[in-house]
């Protein structure tokens, strides 16, 4: 008998898988969805080596990237990934695994240094550019035994977080192709959603982490800025910068954040106080660790305005569920905090400088400052007017960046305070108030500025989705340091509350790496109506 199982992809397309397609993958091992544990499961038991991994990844990436939905996630392949993952094959045999990562295909975002890919923030103006050595994090990612497969796109520069670029061009949101998969490490986002690696890398300076785990529905945290090392990392903001892994289960970030987080003398920010001590996320994961966490609902960030509702039951709902695993959540007001995250970000008065700082290291780079790239147009139109406000800034040295670093001291004193006062362990939030913006409108209901502005640790992980079929992040932020308790929360939330589904635009690949046979039938939800690009998305049935 022949079955069909259907999913929702965004609000307008109904795609059916057959079942007859799925039971092709029952005599061959699937890294569709794969689990980090199961991959090195797999490995271990010698059911699948490393070389064939990136060979699976590498099939998904052609069958969607590139054809089928056409996702546009990846900008760059790396041409010794097969090679790398023979020479870990060998060595696992002969000496054993490095570690849970070893022969584990990972994607790294474009404005992340790498030795074997050019490095170009999705930039044009930095086309065909090759750095001298790796960022700190994929030399930890790489020593661990990581296999580096690709480069995924990004809103060009970091600037943006809708993910365009001049270099790259739009990525998709693989749950509705008309939407954008956030920014600015959107490419990162739609890739580890469609299972294009086990695990991806992204950089948050205002979100961008953190909104693509939400549109993908996917975990991603902005670590304690200094947890782990921004060397290597082509810059928006020094004093504002992370990097770190999107995942698409809490344990996967886990395994990633071990790796990756450490001193690293090229980035002062990585040298802890005496009284401060990185954690180790994997030992912390526990299923009851929200068990009395004392949540504060932090309603400022909610939204008021009819957009924010739909995104505000879905949150709200979450923290109903942490409840029920044992939370005490709190409603807290804050009524001053709109003001004071006012004029903290600092990203357009560190731009152009930290920007330049980093070319000055690569005496071949192509460009050699700001006013370069806009003296040659070398940019995407969408964010030009951003880098004019960013040439036109007065830096460090102006008034209006000693304000808002006082401003920051200011906010991070504050938010401890309502911390101590009512003894909370986080702050809960919607991670963006609104769901993904339709491709080429602009994109409203960010909440990333408390994070980016203190410094502190924030957390996204899936808290379900709209009735048009997207998702929806929720967030937890917490003190300084506190980010192994926040992957925590993640975990037990996650481990009771599963909202992790895959994209249905792109499942499981047939028999030789095939793309199975989809219908994709057109469907109206409530109100909406079908605009004609989705109603010309069809495959026929063979």
């Amino acid at each position: 008998m022949r079955r069909a199982v259907c999913g929702l992809a965004g609000i307008f397309l109904l795609i059916c898988l057959h079942a007859d397609s799925m039971a092709q993958q029952a005599t061959r091992f699937e890294v569709f969805e794969a689990t980090i544990s199961q991959l090195q499961d797999a490995l271990s038991s010698g059911k699948v080596t490393s070389k064939s991994l990136v060979e699976g990844y590498l099939a998904r990436i052609k069958a969607y990237d590139s054809a089928g939905p056409r996702l546009n996630a990846i900008i760059a392949v790396n041409p010794n990934a097969v090679k790398d993952a023979e020479m870990l094959d060998r060595e696992r045999a002969q000496k054993g695994p490095r570690g849970p990562l070893h022969g584990i295909p990972v994607i790294v975002k474009d404005n992340y240094n790498t030795t074997d890919m050019p490095t170009t923030a999705s930039s044009i103006a930095l086309a065909g550019f090759i750095p001298r050595e790796d960022a700190y994090q994929v030399r930890k990612l790489r020593e661990a035994g990581a296999v580096i497969i690709a480069k995924s796109n990004m809103h060009e520069l970091a600037s943006g977080i809708t993910t365009i670029s001049s270099l790259g061009g739009q990525t998709k949101n693989p749950y509705d192709l008309l939407r954008n998969p956030g920014g600015s490490s959107g490419g990162t986002g739609a890739a580890i959603a469609a299972s294009f690696a086990a695990v991806g890398m992204g950089s948050d300076t205002c979100g961008s982490i953190r909104i693509p785990s939400s549109h993908n529905n996917l975990v991603g945290l902005r670590p304690t800025k200094g947890l782990s090392s921004i060397h290597g990392i082509i810059p928006l903001s020094v004093s504002q910068d992370v990097g770190g892994p999107l995942a698409r289960n809490v344990m996967d970030l886990a395994i990633t954040l071990d790796v990756t987080i450490g001193e690293d003398p090229a980035d002062p920010a990585t040298k802890l106080a005496s009284n401060q001590q990185r954690p180790n996320f994997v030992k912390m994961l526990r299923t009851d660790a929200l068990k009395d966490a004392k949540l504060g609902v932090l309603k400022p960030l909610f939204g008021d305005a009819p957009e924010d509702q739909e995104v505000a039951r879905i949150v709200q709902a979450a923290v109903n569920a942490m409840k029920a695993q044992g939370a005490v959540p709190v409603d807290i007001t804050f009524s001053e905090l709109t003001g004071m995250l006012a004029n903290t970000s600092v990203i357009d008065l560190e731009f152009r400088e930290d920007f330049e700082n980093y070319l000055r290291e690569f005496p071949g780079a192509p460009v050699r400052s700001l006013q370069d790239l806009l003296d040659q147009g070398l940019l995407h139109n969408v964010i030009e007017g951003t880098m004019r406000r960013k040439l036109a800034s007065k830096g460090r040295e102006s008034e209006d960046y000693q304000t808002a670093m006082a401003k920051r001291t200011a906010l991070q004193q504050t938010v401890l305070k309502v911390m101590r006062d009512e003894k909370l362990d986080a702050f809960v939030y919607p991670t963006i108030r609104r769901r993904a913006a339709i491709i080429g409108e602009a994109q409203d209901g960010s909440t990333c500025q408390l994070s980016a502005s203190t410094g502190f640790p924030a957390i996204s992980v899936p808290a379900g989705f709209t009735t048009s079929g997207l998702p929806v992040g929720v967030e937890l932020l917490g003190a300084p340091m506190q980010d192994g308790k926040l992957v925590a929360f993640a975990y037990a939330f996650e481990q009771s509350t599963p909202h992790r589904q895959a994209p249905p635009l792109t499942p499981a690949l047939g028999s030789g790496g095939a793309a199975p046979r989809l219908t994709w039938d057109a469907v109206a939800v409530g109100a909406e109506v079908v605009p004609p690009v989705v109603s010309s998305l069809r495959i026929p049935i063979h």
